[in-house]
C-alpha cells in the first residue's frame, strides 16, 4: 500500500513533463497547461484504485489456495500460540513477516515531518520540499517531487548519498540530479524544524542555515516493525534495531517460530522477502529444504535517472581481490537526446576479475536501468565471463549494447 508499486507509479508520472518537452523534438505539438499543470489528487486516487485491485488479486489467490485470513492485530503468546482479536490460535509453526516502518530521529519539530508513508496521500504537490536522508527512498522521492515541479532540497549527513552502491554510479547520479535542479546538501543535518505563522516550515540546519519549505519528508531508514508482537516475551532473540535473529533457514532460536523479510534486516528488498518465504515453504512443507542465496541480487534505485546494480562494487571487488580487478566503463549521451538536446547522460560499468575473467559486478545509470539489470543478473548467476559478454551480439541501437561492446579497460 505504501511501498514499491505506488512509488513506481509516482516515478512514471514524474517523468511526464520531460516527456512532453522532449516530444517537440520528435515533431509533436504538445504543451502542458501551466495554469494547472498537475492534479496530484487525481494521481493519488488512481493509485489507490490500482492498489485496491492488486490487494483484491492477492486476496483471491489466498482464497483459492484455501487460506483462512483473519484481519486484526496479532500477538505471539507462546511458542505455538498466537492471539488475534481476543481469540487464541495454535500452530505447529509460526511465521513472522511484518516488515519495517520508517524511522524518524528525535529532533525539535519531529511532529511536523512526514515520511514516505504520508507522501502517497498528499492532495497537492508541495511548492518547496526538504527531503532528509541519503538512502534509495530519499533519492527516489527527490526525483519524484522534482519531476512534479517541486523545488527539492535533499539533506544528507554524509559526504555522498547511496552508501554501499558503486562510487562511480553515486557521483554520476549526483551530477545528473544537480543538472535537473535538485539542491543537494551533503555533510550537514537538520537541527530543528519550526512552523511559521503562514503555515510553512523553517528547517534549521546544523551549519546555521535556514531553509523554507511547505513539507519536510524524512527518509532516514526503516526499522523492523517487531515491537509489541510478543517476540521477546516468548524468548525470541532480537538484535539492536529490533530485527529478528534467524539462521540460514529463517528459523529463530525458538524452533517453532520463523521470520522472513525486512523484519530480519538481512537484505531489505521485496523480491528477497518473497524468496525467503518461498524457501521457508519448500523447506517446511514441500520436502525440498533450501535457503536463500544472497549473492548477485540485481536491484534498482528508481531515481531520475534510474540506477541498476548487481554484484560487487569496484571498491568491494578490489578489497576481495587486490591487484586482480579490471574495470570497463562508458559514459555517453543516449540516442534519444541527440534530438532533444537534453543534457542527460548514461553510465555503464563492468567489474571483472582479471585472473578468471568472471564478471563480478554490473552497474548502470540510465532510464531503463531497472529493466536492464534484471537480465544482467541472470548472466551473473550463470557465472558469465567478460568473454561471454564480448561474444554476445548487441541489440542496436540501444544503450544496453554498450555492455557487450566495451573493450578498453580503464587505466589504473
Amino acid at each position: 500500500n505504501v511501498g514499491c508499486v505506488p512509488k513506481k507509479l509516482f516515478v512514471y508520472g514524474s517523468h511526464t513533463r520531460h516527456d512532453v518537452e522532449d516530444a517537440r523534438a520528435f515533431g509533436w505539438n504538445v504543451t502542458i497547461d501551466e495554469k494547472e499543470p498537475v492534479d496530484f489528487a487525481r494521481l493519488v486516487a488512481n493509485k489507490d484504485v490500482e492498489i485496491k485491485r492488486l490487494n483484491g488479486i492477492y486476496d483471491g489467490m489466498m482464497a483459492r489456495a484455501g487460506v483462512e485470513v483473519i484481519r486484526g492485530r496479532a500477538k505471539i503468546i507462546g511458542k505455538n500460540q498466537v492471539e488475534i482479536n481476543g481469540k487464541e490460535i495454535t500452530a505447529n509453526k509460526i511465521l513472522v513477516a511484518v516488515g519495517g516502518w520508517p524511522f524518524v530521529p528525535d529532533i525539535e519539530g519531529k511532529d511536523l515531518v512526514m515520511t514516505s508513508n504520508e507522501a502517497f496521500y498528499l492532495d497537492k504537490v508541495p511548492e518547496k520540499i526538504v527531503i532528509v536522508g541519503g538512502g534509495y527512498i530519499a533519492v527516489e522521492f527527490a526525483g519524484i517531487f522534482s519531476g512534479y515541479g517541486s523545488h527539492v532540497t535533499q539533506i544528507y549527513r554524509g559526504d555522498l548519498f547511496l552508501r554501499g552502491f558503486d562510487d562511480d554510479c553515486r557521483t554520476f547520479l549526483r551530477d545528473e540530479m544537480i543538472k535537473q535542479g535538485v539542491d543537494l546538501r551533503f555533510d550537514t543535518d537538520v537541527a530543528a524544524i519550526a512552523k511559521r505563522d503562514d503555515g510553512r516550515l523553517d528547517v534549521t540546519l546544523k551549519d546555521g542555515s535556514v531553509i523554507e519549505a511547505d513539507k519536510v519528508m524524512y527518509a532516514t531508514g526503516r526499522l523492523p516493525k517487531t515491537k509489541n508482537l510478543g517476540l521477546e516475551e516468548v524468548g525470541v532473540k532480537l538484535g539492536k534495531k529490533g530485527e529478528v535473529i534467524v539462521n540460514d533457514h529463517s528459523q529463530t532460536n525458538i524452533p517453532s517460530i520463523y521470520c522472513v523479510g525486512d523484519a530480519t534486516d538481512r537484505v531489505n528488498l521485496t523480491p528477497v522477502a518473497l524468496a525467503e518465504g518461498h524457501c521457508f515453504a519448500d523447506t517446511e512443507f514441500g520436502d525440498k529444504p533450501r535457503s536463500p542465496n544472497y549473492e548477485n541480487i540485481p536491484t534498482a534505485v528508481f531515481s531520475s535517472p534510474a540506477m541498476g546494480t548487481c554484484g560487487l562494487t569496484e571498491a568491494q571487488a578490489r578489497e576481495a581481490h587486490p591487484g586482480d580487478i579490471d574495470i570497463y566503463r562508458s559514459n555517453f549521451r543516449g540516442l534519444k537526446h541527440t534530438l532533444t538536446g537534453r543534457d542527460e547522460r548514461t553510465l555503464m560499468k563492468l567489474v571483472v576479475q582479471r585472473s578468471t575473467d568472471v564478471v563480478l559486478g554490473v552497474h548502470c545509470v540510465e532510464p531503463a536501468a531497472g529493466e536492464l539489470i534484471q537480465l544482467a543478473g541472470v548472466a551473473m548467476k550463470a557465472g558469465a565471463t567478460k568473454a561471454d559478454f564480448d561474444a554476445t551480439i548487441g541489440v542496436h541501437p540501444t544503450s544496453a549494447e554498450e555492455l557487450v561492446t566495451m573493450r578498453t579497460k580503464v587505466e589504473e
